[in-house]
Formats: C-alpha cells, sequence, structure tokens
C-alpha cells in the first residue's frame, strides 16, 4: 500500500494579495469570498485537497495588518496563531521590486518561527514574463525561503507546481478528512459568507467594512427541491442601512440575485432567499456581537 503525506498548511499575507482566490484554485472550488477590497476574510477557513500523494488542509487566515477595533485585532490574532500550528506557511506578496512596511512587519514575524515557508509571488499575469526573476531576485534575501514560486491565482498558473512542492515539505501521515470533504465549514457560514460577498462588491468603499451577515433561517421544504433562508445584513450606522437597502430596494434586490445563484451552485438546489438589514451601531467594537456574527476569539484547530 502505497504511503500518503499529509499535513497543514496556511496562507498568509497583507490583506488582497489573492490568499482566498489561490485557495479557492487550489481545492477547485469556490468556499472562500474573494473582493477587490482588504479584509474580506475575517475568520480562520479550513479547506481540504485530497489526491493520489495525500492531504493538505488549507487554512485561509485574514490578512496581517494593523488594528484598528476589536474585530481588527480578532483577524491579526487568527492569523498570527496559525503560524505555528501548521506544517507549512505559504506567504503570499504581489510582484513588486518595493518591499512595504506591512511585508517587512510578517518578516519579522516569521523570522521567530520553525515553520518552512513558501514564498508564493501572485498575480503574476500582471507583469511581464520578462520582470519576474526581478521581483524574486526583490525579495529572496528577506526571508531563509524554502522556495519562492511565482503563480496566477486567477488564471491558475504555476498552481500545480506548488502544490507538489508543499508535498515535498509534508510528513507521511493520515487522511484527516474523506477524500470527498472540501471543507469543514457549516453550511450556514458558507451561506453567509457568499452574501456578504456581494455586499462587498456592490456597495461603495465605506460600507463593507462595517457589514455582517447573519442566517436567520435555512429550512429545506417538505418538497425536497426548494431551501428558504432568511438572512440579515447588519451594519453600522443608519446611514449604511439605506445604501445597502438602495432606491426602491434596489441594491438588496442586486445583493440577493447575485448571493442566490452562488447559494444554488453550492447547495445544488433552488434557493428562495429573503434579506433584510439591521442597524448595530459600532458592533465591530463589541466582544458580544463579533462573536455573535460568528467570529469567536477562542480559535481552536483539532490537529
Amino acid at each position: 500500500m502505497k504511503k500518503i503525506k499529509s499535513g497543514f498548511v496556511t496562507l498568509i499575507g497583507r490583506p488582497n494579495v489573492g490568499k482566498s482566490t489561490l485557495m479557492n484554485r487550489l481545492i477547485g472550488q469556490k468556499i472562500a469570498i474573494t473582493s477587490n477590497k482588504p479584509q474580506t476574510t475575517r475568520n480562520r477557513i479550513q479547506t481540504v485537497y485530497t489526491c493520489k500523494e495525500g492531504q493538505i488542509i488549507f487554512l485561509d487566515t485574514p490578512g496581517i495588518h494593523k488594528a484598528k477595533n476589536k474585530l481588527g485585532e480578532y483577524m491579526v490574532a487568527v492569523a498570527e496563531r496559525t503560524l505555528r500550528e501548521v506544517d507549512v506557511i505559504l506567504w503570499l506578496v504581489e510582484p513588486t521590486t518595493f518591499i512595504g512596511a506591512g511585508e517587512r512587519h510578517i518578516a519579522e514575524q516569521l523570522k521567530n518561527i520553525d515553520t518552512p515557508v513558501i514564498l508564493v509571488i501572485n498575480k503574476i499575469d500582471t507583469v511581464s514574463k520578462a520582470d519576474i526573476l526581478t521581483f524574486i531576485d526583490t525579495y529572496k534575501d528577506l526571508l531563509d525561503f524554502k522556495e519562492i514560486i511565482p503563480v496566477s491565482a486567477l488564471k491558475g498558473e504555476n498552481t500545480d507546481d506548488l502544490l507538489s512542492s508543499i508535498f515535498n515539505y509534508l510528513d507521511e501521515g493520515p487522511c484527516y478528512y474523506d477524500e470527498d470533504t472540501i471543507t469543514d465549514q457549516p453550511e450556514r457560514q458558507i451561506v453567509a459568507e457568499l452574501i456578504r460577498e456581494k455586499a462587498l462588491r456592490n456597495l461603495s468603499d465605506e460600507v463593507p467594512h462595517g457589514v455582517a451577515v447573519a442566517i436567520d433561517s435555512m429550512k429545506e421544504r417538505s418538497s425536497g427541491n426548494i431551501i428558504d433562508i432568511d438572512a440579515t445584513i447588519v451594519c453600522e450606522r443608519s446611514s449604511h442601512k439605506g445604501i445597502i437597502i438602495g432606491k426602491q430596494g434596489s441594491m438588496l434586490k442586486k445583493i440577493g440575485t447575485d448571493a442566490r445563484h452562488d447559494i444554488e451552485a453550492l447547495l445544488d438546489c433552488k434557493v428562495n432567499l429573503k434579506l433584510w438589514v439591521k442597524v448595530k451601531k459600532d458592533w465591530r467594537d463589541s466582544d458580544f456581537l463579533i462573536k455573535n456574527f460568528g467570529y469567536d476569539k477562542k480559535m481552536d484547530i483539532d490537529m
């Protein structure tokens, strides 16, 4: 019987470098939400890749950044704690010849950790192939990287090479999940995140950071072919509520329509989605509300 390898791998990096896009690409299915706005990922999302070589459990963490409120502190704590709990770290960066303070802060965090680090230079589809060696040269002395691999998470370039490299640093071990498992996230949580993604993508810049989504109910009809979902979009200000609803409900309808398509693909059935909007002032600085919206500070991992 062929021995397999298995282990836990975390994706880290500044906000908006493409961690969620890469994880979705590697596992071949959309689990983590994506947008062009920073701090899209708030929780540690666990997904599973299984192949004949073995099994990789990916942890997509919130971006490491300077926290401005309790939610931000929670997000940074999730990302930094994960570094010591995994077998391999994938540090995602953008193709550049300038290393900013954010990247140097992450490098300082990693210098005190023994976990193997693979530097992943993402978004190579946005630059000339001739410049890639220059970007590698820019980063190579920043840390003692095991490997530096340029990829395009969006286009899927070099992602197979990245998977092969990860297995090089994993030990022989068991499959932690059944081979058909893609994520350990409850369906309700993924549904809530898909709704939040559509809010992030459709709303103006000042609104999204203060948005959370709570699933009020999720029930399959007795006929078995439709799921009724009631959800509430929570925002911090009354003015934001008006923006989310839009003129004659147009924005809320668009968010709901966009979300329903992805939710139907996830659940493989028809969905009847109803959305409401509520104001919870300064919820991102409330320990109770942060936990209530699924951002639990206990952050335990079963490993």
